[in-house]
């Protein structure tokens, strides 16, 4: 039985006077508490598509693209910089507050498909990626002084856009995937991310797009990468295969498992989106034992409510039967799952879905023992005054196609997200922080 989802926020009715903290009869129903989601970044323009990462020291970090808008044409204090710039804000008191945002490498003609991790060897060195040139070159960046200074190296470049990078570190490993039409690459450091080589990752499968969606590293030093293929020529169109790709070479080869097959995506037009904005995506972490972890959304019918599954495996080709996690009614939209994992068996899950329909939540669920059990539903997501699409009982439509979760020192989930009123603007990122 999936136990019913509780409010962070509680009973409109009750509780909407509480703007800061989630109401306090949760900590004796056995669900994490969360504060109320704050906007970080910038607060003109645009911002979606966050990554947040935290370290052992208390610090926490997010990268924001920054986009311009008709009301606010430039970028703020760099009115040559292209949208979108890449920005950087960093708190070093565990969230409590947060500096500037500030550029960490050049921004060329545009960055764009963010991703920040934490070494989970040394718990302190910082890298992160992005998509940059009109997405022909993934670069990728490191600080050894949290987040003060930055070096940064292309890791490829090609003559076509590339999508969706996604960012792997364990140690001296550094792995960066992509998707470049059909295929997928993943672009390999064993040098703590000073020289990268690239690889081919679906060498045998044709496909009509391919997108990349999460990685994974396991203690023999494995690295997994789960990705979805649209079996339909012509772009991201008609019934698609989820995948997770295992390399036990250090990225020079790859081997596929096949782990589910979702219907063609929903359309969204009617919120100014299209080319599979709500289709499927994946999700994966590996815990400190190194049992894998995958999440994703999916549907059983062309064009059909995709819901989200959970999936665990200890060696990337055998995985349990998939679960369905959320608590939401049949014919509810999923889409855009996170998920991080900490000590062996603790696994940390996140989706958006519509059970509030017509409008979007941050979902969160946990469990403790590999994905055998799992908490109940806490929101993410709460109401906050001046947003067209922010309302008391969820907002009008996801901001960008993907966001995240971390483990903070103290054990505690930080997440962030972005929100909007349709795919086009307004926009911006939301943060919010587990209290316990």
């Amino acid at each position: 039985m999936i136990p019913a989802r509780t409010n962070q926020n509680c009973a409109v009715s009750v509780c909407l006077f509480i703007l800061t903290f989630a109401c306090p009869v949760l900590a004796t129903g056995g669900y994490p508490i969360f504060q109320g989601q704050t906007r970080v970044g910038f607060t003109v323009g645009d911002q979606w598509e966050p990554s947040i990462a935290a370290d052992r020291f208390g610090h926490v970090y997010i990268l924001i693209p920054q986009y311009t808008t008709p009301s606010q044409p430039t970028i703020p204090g760099c009115p040559t910089c292209p949208s979108p710039t890449v920005f950087l804000v960093v708190s070093n008191d565990n969230g409590s507050t947060w500096s500037a945002p500030r550029m960490i490498a050049p921004p060329g003609s545009g960055q764009i498909d963010v991703q920040v991790k934490v070494d989970p060897v040394d718990g302190k060195t910082v890298y992160a990626s992005w998509l940059q040139n009109n997405k022909s070159v993934i670069d990728v960046a490191k600080s050894t002084d949290f987040g003060q200074t930055w070096s940064t190296v292309v890791a490829n470049q090609t003559k076509a856009g590339t999508d969706k990078d996604i960012l792997v570190v364990h140690g001296q490993d550094v792995y960066v995937g992509y998707d470049h039409t059909q295929t997928v690459w993943v672009s390999s450091s064993h040098d703590g991310g000073q020289t990268f080589t690239s690889a081919k990752v679906n060498q045998n499968a044709q496909f009509g797009w391919s997108l990349t969606g999460g990685a994974a590293i396991d203690n023999a030093g494995t690295v997994y990468f789960a990705w979805e293929g649209y079996t339909q020529n012509g772009g991201a169109k008609g019934p698609v295969n989820i995948y997770v790709s295992k390399s036990s070479d250090k990225g020079i080869t790859w081997t596929e498992k096949l782990v589910d097959v979702s219907g063609a995506p929903p359309d969204c037009s009617a919120f100014s989106c299209g080319w599979a904005f709500l289709g499927p995506g994946t999700a994966m972490a590996a815990d400190a034992a190194g049992k894998l972890y995958l999440l994703w959304n999916a549907g059983t019918v062309a064009f059909g409510p995709e819901r989200i599954y959970f999936s665990s495996s200890s060696d990337g080709v055998n995985w349990s039967p998939k679960l369905d996690l959320s608590a939401a009614p049949a014919g509810v939209n999923h889409a855009f799952p996170a998920i991080t994992a900490g000590t062996a068996g603790d696994v940390r899950v996140a989706w958006m879905d519509q059970s509030n329909n017509p409008h979007w939540n941050v979902y969160y669920r946990t469990s403790g023992d590999g994905g055998n059990t799992w908490s109940g539903e806490t929101t993410l997501s709460s109401y906050v005054a001046g947003y067209t699409y922010v309302f008391s009982d969820g907002f009008r439509f996801p901001f960008g196609d993907y966001f995240d979760l971390t483990i903070d020192y103290l054990g505690h989930t930080q997440a962030c997200w972005g929100e909007g009123y349709d795919y086009l603007t307004p926009g911006a990122v939301w943060y919010t922080s587990q209290t316990r």
